[in-house]
Order: C-alpha cells, then sequence, then structure tokens
C-alpha cells in the first residue's frame, strides 16, 4: 500500500511537473509569437503612415508619400486594422507578461479606434484646414530644418520622390473636396479664408523682365540653395534641374490650381455655422472625436459641465492673484491690463524672446532632480515658427531622432517681438519642453523595453494631459516667483478649461464662433487674435482641445490617490517614473497601472 502511495505521488508530481513544462512551452512560444505579431504591426503602421516614420527618424520610408485619400489606400488601411484586431483574439492574456497584456490592450484600442475614425468620411473630404493639411507639414519639410533630412544625396533623392508623390494628394484632395462639397462636408467659411494665403504663397514665383522665372525664394526651393558642399557638382546639377521641373511642371500647377479653387468655388461653398453637427454624421463624428482624443467614455454634456465648473474654480484663484498684485477692478479689467501691459512685452527682436526661454531653462535645471529619476538623453532647442505658418500657430514641440542625430524642437510663434507679452512663458516653457512634451516623448522613444509600435503611438489624453499636468510643477521647479508668471500658470490652466466649454458648445450644443469666442474673451487673459485663432482650430479639429484637461485632471486624480494611500511611502520622482515609462497609453489603462504601482509600494 505504501508503495502505491508513494508511486500516486510520484505519478502525481511528474502529471504536474509535465504540466508545469508544457504551459512554460506554450507561453513561450506565445510570447515569441506575439512578439512577432507586434513587430508585424509597427512595421506595418510605418508603412502605411511614412510620414510618422519620418518624424522617429526612420529614414527607410523617406521617399513615400501615400495618396490617403484614395479608395485603395483606405480599403488597404481598414484591412490592415481588420487583421491585427482578428489576431489579438488568439493570445491569451494569462500567457503574456505583464508588459505584453499591456501592449495588447493598447493595440486593441489603436485597432478600435482607427477602425472607427474611418467609417467617417470627414477626413477624406475635408483633408485640408489652416491647423494641419499635408500642404503646411511638407512646407514645413522642405524648409530643410525639420524632420526631412537633406544631409546626403539619397535624402534629395528621397524628397523628389516624395513631392511627386505628394503632388498626386494634393490633386486627389481638390477632386475629394469637390465631391464633399455636393454632399455637404465643406469647411465653415472663417476657415477657408485662412487656408487661402497660405495656398496664394505657395503659388507665388518671381518672373524676370525677360520672362525667366526664379524659383529661389519658393518655399518649396530652399533644399537646393542649402545643398551640402560635399556634393560633386554633377550631382548638384542634376537636382536642381530635377527640383526646378518638379516645381515648374507638377507643384506650380497644382498649388495653382487649388488656390483657385478655394477662392472662386469653396469659398462660395463654405459652411455659415461653427460646428461639425451641422456636415452629414456630425452628431456621430464628434461622440467619436471625443472617445478618440480623451480616451474616455465622456459625454459632450458631461465634459461641458465639468469645464464650467473648473473655470469656476480657476477664475476664484485668478481673483487671489488680482488682489496679490493690488489691482483695482474686476477681472476682466484685469485681463485687459494683463494684456496690454508693456512691461510684460519687454523684447525687440525674436532672438530675446528664444533667450527668454532659455534662461527659464537654466533657472530649474538644478531642481529637475527632485521631480525626476530619468530624464532623456535627447537634446532639444528652442526655434521660432516658420513665417509661412506663423500666423496661425500655436507654440508646438516636434521630437528629435531617436538616433539623436536631430533634437527635438519647441516652435515659438513670435508675430511681432515687440508685442510679445511674456506672462505665460515659464507655463509654456514646462509644458512644450521640459518636463513636458520633450521629457515625456524623448523617454518613450528611448525606452529600449517598449515595443517599436508604442514608441510612435499619440494618444492627446495622455500626451497633452502630461504637458498640463506639469504646468503645476513650476514652483516646485523654483519658478512662478513673480505673480504674474503664476498668474500664466493660471491663464494656460484656464485656456484648457475653456476649451472643455466651447469645444462642446460650438460641436454639441450649436455655439457660432462668435459666442465662443465672447466667452473665451470673458473668462482669459488671451488677446483676441489670439483666441480667434485659438476657437477657429476647435472649429477645424473638433474634440482635439478636450485631451489636455481631461488628461490632466486625471493625471492629478491619480497623484492624489497614490499620495493618499501611500503616505509617507510616496514618492514623487517614482510617481512621475510610472507616469512616463509606458509611453502614450488610453486613460483607463494609466489608472489600472498606477493602481497597481499603489498596490504593490504599501
Amino acid at each position: 500500500m505504501k508503495k502505491l502511495l508513494i508511486a500516486c505521488l510520484t505519478m502525481s508530481f511528474i502529471l504536474v511537473s509535465c504540466k508545469e513544462e508544457a504551459k512554460k512551452e506554450i507561453t513561450a512560444t506565445e510570447n515569441s509569437e506575439f512578439a512577432t505579431m507586434l513587430e508585424g504591426y509597427s512595421e506595418g503602421k510605418l508603412k502605411l503612415n511614412p510620414i510618422e516614420a519620418t518624424f522617429i527618424g526612420d529614414s527607410r520610408f523617406d521617399a513615400s508619400f501615400p495618396n490617403f485619400l484614395s479608395d485603395a489606400y483606405r480599403t488597404d488601411f481598414q484591412n490592415f486594422y481588420t487583421s491585427y484586431a482578428s489576431q489579438l483574439k488568439d493570445f491569451n492574456d494569462a500567457n503574456l507578461t505583464e508588459s505584453e497584456q499591456m501592449s495588447k490592450a493598447i493595440m486593441a484600442w489603436d485597432c478600435e479606434m482607427a477602425l472607427a475614425q474611418s467609417s467617417f468620411k470627414n477626413d477624406l473630404y475635408m483633408p485640408i484646414n489652416q491647423m494641419w493639411s499635408a500642404n503646411l507639414l511638407m512646407t514645413q519639410w522642405a524648409s530643410g530644418t525639420s524632420a526631412q533630412p537633406f544631409k546626403t544625396v539619397k535624402n534629395y533623392d528621397d524628397w523628389l520622390k516624395r513631392l511627386q508623390s505628394y503632388n498626386v494628394w494634393l490633386q486627389t484632395a481638390e477632386k475629394r473636396m469637390k465631391e464633399g462639397s455636393a454632399e455637404g462636408y465643406v469647411l465653415p467659411k472663417s476657415l477657408i479664408i485662412k487656408v487661402i494665403p497660405q495656398f496664394d504663397a505657395l503659388t507665388t514665383v518671381n518672373t524676370s523682365a525677360e520672362g525667366i522665372t526664379d524659383l529661389s525664394e519658393h518655399l518649396f526651393y530652399a533644399p537646393v540653395l542649402a545643398m551640402p558642399d560635399s556634393f560633386s557638382e554633377e550631382d548638384k546639377e542634376r537636382l536642381t534641374e530635377a527640383y526646378s521641373k518638379v516645381l515648374m511642371d507638377e507643384l506650380l500647377p497644382s498649388f495653382k490650381s487649388m488656390a483657385f479653387y478655394l477662392q472662386s468655388n469653396y469659398l462660395d461653398a463654405g459652411r455659415t455655422s461653427s460646428g461639425i453637427l451641422d456636415v452629414p454624421n456630425g452628431k456621430a463624428y464628434y461622440d467619436d472625436a471625443i472617445k478618440f482624443f480623451t480616451t474616455t467614455n465622456m459625454t459632450a454634456d458631461e465634459i461641458h459641465e465639468l469645464g464650467l465648473k473648473e473655470v469656476a474654480r480657476i477664475l476664484a484663484e485668478m481673483e487671489k492673484v488680482k488682489a496679490e498684485v493690488g489691482f483695482k477692478g474686476d477681472l476682466k479689467s484685469f485681463f485687459n491690463a494683463v494684456r496690454t501691459n508693456k512691461a510684460l512685452m519687454p523684447f525687440k527682436t525674436p532672438e530675446e524672446v528664444i533667450a527668454n526661454f532659455n534662461a527659464i531653462h537654466n533657472t530649474m535645471k538644478p531642481k529637475l532632480n527632485k521631480l525626476f529619476a530619468n530624464k532623456p538623453k535627447a537634446d532639444f532647442i528652442v526655434k521660432q515658427t516658420e513665417k509661412f505658418r506663423e500666423a496661425s500657430a500655436s507654440a508646438q514641440y516636434n521630437p528629435g531622432a531617436a538616433d539623436g542625430s536631430r533634437p527635438g524642437v519647441f516652435y515659438v510663434p513670435i508675430i511681432d517681438a515687440a508685442t510679445y507679452n511674456v506672462f505665460s512663458d515659464e507655463a509654456l516653457f514646462l509644458h512644450e519642453a521640459i518636463p513636458g512634451h520633450h521629457y515625456q516623448i524623448s523617454l518613450t522613444i528611448e525606452n529600449e523595453d517598449l515595443p517599436q509600435f508604442r514608441k510612435s503611438l499619440w494618444y492627446s489624453a495622455y500626451g497633452e494631459g502630461w504637458a498640463l499636468y506639469t504646468e503645476s510643477l513650476g514652483k516646485e521647479l523654483g519658478l512662478y516667483t513673480d505673480p504674474y508668471q503664476y498668474f500664466g500658470m493660471l491663464g494656460m490652466e484656464m485656456h484648457r478649461a475653456i476649451r472643455l466649454v466651447v469645444d462642446t458648445g460650438i460641436h454639441a450644443k450649436g455655439w457660432t464662433r462668435e459666442e465662443a469666442i465672447q466667452y473665451s474673451l470673458d473668462n482669459e487673459a488671451e488677446s483676441e487674435a489670439s483666441i480667434t485663432s485659438e476657437i477657429e482650430r476647435y472649429m477645424a479639429m473638433p474634440g482635439q482641445a478636450l485631451s489636455y484637461k481631461i488628461g490632466q485632471l486625471k493625471i492629478r486624480e491619480l497623484r492624489a490617490k497614490a499620495e493618499q494611500e501611500l503616505g509617507d511611502a510616496f514618492d514623487i520622482r517614482e510617481f512621475h517614473a510610472q507616469v512616463l515609462e509606458t509611453g502614450c497609453i488610453p486613460l483607463a489603462l494609466l489608472e489600472k497601472k498606477i493602481d497597481a504601482w499603489i498596490a504593490k509600494t504599501k
């Protein structure tokens, strides 16, 4: 009996061991297959969107510019995401590591959103606006100072091919806009008015009295003028001739055709309404945009009410600053005083504006170690926004290359240095540069533990939410010692709170452009010109402006939760590391990660 018992126990142990070994083999196989799938997904996304590849410094696709507006491309797009959404179902979470489970959840969300967006026709029939479109991107890249590299002969040949493909897109864009206009998909007139001069600038060339065309001042000719001295004379001559031919025979005719269409037909067809509700299926499109940009299931009404509460809260904080500086008068008068205060406009040149941002960086540098254990290796620079887009541009950050060959760039629009107001410069630097976008994006790109597809993801609620959250770190970093700079921080937060109100007001409640402008003027210190540009941005990009405040509030909520539950064990450096180490993720997944960290740290 004893021998039988021993035999049974031995057999049980063997069976359990075999099961464990089998499970390990299944897990190892599944992990390998999952990694292979992620690689395929990442590679496929870059092929579908080579613009993204160029931005992250992957030069393999620098010659490509797909016709995003063609039926063939849209079919390939839908087939790609449908296929990978299906493949994800083959993997059992129990056999995946924690990091792989996160990648699976992110990928599932990515596929879901891509397929949902592709079901709408808005981007197909309204491919151009004053804020974001291929013509603005390509013009920026043509300057030779952005993401597109111009260091080798191959770089120049790649750009030449990309220009020719872009021209096909441009011609298709005009065709799609005509089709869309007939179906009710058309921009508001106020936005079309802003697009027209952008294309007019691209049609302008100088012609001599003898009828000889001079391309030297055309924006797309800039790379020819900046050819490296190391190029052979033969290559310089060949490239100059090729660029001149593409510009004269292909791009200029397309630019002129689009400019004529915008002025003579599209403007007349433009909407007098401001919101997306007035295009076909507008409500469904906006609901989807809310989900995409906030990564939540919040409704427009919920966001609108949240915005009203945040506006009221920040107004109360602004009243305290007004009292601190001894201003006599109501808050609206104080807004106007800040807008027009010559003491807050101390500069004469763009170089002085940029130098001030570098000085802000130097002030906060010694304090960064108190809040951040991990810092990116990538460098960054501050530059003035290019003239061709400065009038409609906001401050922005463009990431550097993964290999360090190109720094991140913080672009600042400086239309007139003499009227440039500095009161929000400290908060703006925190948001766009350090520790905002530059830290978050660079650390993601440099994180070798992340699969490639996660390094190039962008979820506004996370990315913009993080950047807005970092504005509140100013005092901890030695900034906001001047009450006007602190007011500037409140002003920027108010700006994002107002967005919750006016974006939903315009696109869900029928607000006019003028109503949105007036609401903003009543509640913030920005100039009317700046506010008008912002409102028109929201009109062009429904839902995008909601992401900042929704993301910031979630990160604040998670920090408060961690501080309360961990008490003395709370480490701000570790909290920031936990938030940043995942790369861009939907807010629900970020919350799940922080909750797990809190539980583990207790």
